[in-house]
């Protein structure tokens, strides 16, 4: 490679200042909306403060009921997604249809036969071999 190769290849900006310098400018500017973000936030707090203050009384009831009905909302739409969810599984287990996922718990349900059955004959012939060997020993 050249001298004047080098140099220009020195002198062409890369991609990664490039990159390097949009993304301070970006985090800049984003933390300066962040920050302007927080203090108008602050100042609101401070102006309302004193209506929060005399309006408590009312208020806190009121956020606990509305919560709570929140809560009973979610909980019952919760329970009737779910509820559907087992009637429409049920519906099709009745008629047959192929449930999604049986076949993968078909082939996890006899992997695991297998392996137990196995387990289940080394542990046979396990037991065989140490009765065997105390047999012999109490033969010697």
């Amino acid at each position: 490679m050249s001298d004047q190769q080098r140099e220009l290849h020195r002198s062409t900006p890369s991609y990664e200042s490039l990159r390097f310098m949009a993304a301070g400018t970006l985090g800049a500017v984003l933390l300066g909306l962040s920050s302007l973000t927080f203090a108008g936030t602050v100042i609101f707090l401070i102006l309302v403060t004193p209506f929060l203050i005399m309006a408590s009384p009312i208020l806190v009831p009121a956020v606990i009921i509305h919560v709570l009905i929140s809560a009973g909302f979610l909980f019952s739409g919760g329970s009737g997604t779910g509820a559907l969810a087992a009637m429409f599984w049920m519906y099709r287990n009745v008629r047959g249809e192929n449930l999604f996922g049986a076949d993968q718990l078909d082939f996890a349900r006899m992997r695991i036969a297998s392996k137990a059955w196995v387990m289940k004959e080394r542990a046979k012939e396990g037991g065989q071999s140490v009765q065997n060997k105390a047999q012999e020993t109490t033969q010697a």
